[in-house]
């Protein structure tokens, strides 16, 4: 069955955001998680010389939560840099995901 006009937009969102990753963090290094192995573990590992970021993407802000999500999403942030992302927090979410990984390049302006 081909997939439903949203569930592209959120591939697509994925997709386009992880290219802008790539272009901020030059290098980096970005896994997929099996969502069968451990329920609940973000979906994203992004990996940038001596330091990770996770991030669990959702379709939009209200987007359910599946049950553990928010708990190693704290965790992985306490660790390191944790988030969830959608449409409208991904400035943000890059913005700090940059000044956590160290990048070189300068913080991102948020677009308004």
């Amino acid at each position: 069955m081909p997939p439903s006009k949203k569930q592209k937009l959120e591939s697509d969102f994925k997709g386009d955001t992880i290219k802008e990753i790539r272009a901020l963090l030059p290098g980096c290094e970005i896994l997929h998680n099996d969502a069968n192995y451990i329920q609940g573990i973000p979906d994203t590992l992004v990996l940038y010389r001596s330091r990770y970021a996770m991030l669990e993407w959702k379709r939009h802000a209200n987007a359910a939560k599946q049950a553990n999500q928010e708990y190693y999403v704290s965790k992985f942030d306490d660790w390191s840099y944790a988030s969830f992302i959608e449409p409208e927090n991904k400035e943000a979410v890059l913005n700090e995901l940059q000044s956590a990984l160290g990048a070189p390049r300068a913080s991102r302006t948020p677009k308004r």
